[in-house]
């Protein structure tokens, strides 16, 4: 599975992103998508992800700012961001996680970069 990132940019305080990751196959049968994020000098950390059912979880910095969502018929995921902040500043990947007869495949984006001024 091939992912490609888009839809970062830089914006200000308390304004909207939204993130795209389009999949160059069908995501349907894509057990787990998931964005992460990097900032300068920091680990890379979880921000959300959604199962196939359409399960989603947030890390607790970003709960009630950003949405994932998923589409099926576009085979694209994304990531809505609102209210952000500065601290929100990093490079973000999409992430899919796909079993097969072969097992488990962990698939990354390039990233994104999300530029936050204060």
């Amino acid at each position: 599975v091939q992912l490609q990132a888009s839809g970062g940019g830089l914006v200000q305080t308390g304004g909207s992103l939204r993130l795209s990751c389009a999949a160059s196959e069908s995501i349907f049968s894509i057990n787990l998508m998931a964005w992460y994020r990097q900032a300068p000098g920091k680990q890379r950390e979880v921000v959300a992800g959604i199962t196939s059912a359409g399960s989603t979880n947030f890390a607790d910095s970003v709960k009630g700012r950003f949405t994932i969502s998923r589409d099926n018929a576009k085979n694209t995921l994304y990531l809505q961001m609102n209210s952000l902040k500065p601290e929100d500043t990093a490079v973000y990947y999409c992430n899919a996680l796909k079993r097969s007869s072969a097992g488990w495949g962990n698939y990354w984006g390039q990233g994104t970069q999300v530029t936050v001024s204060s």
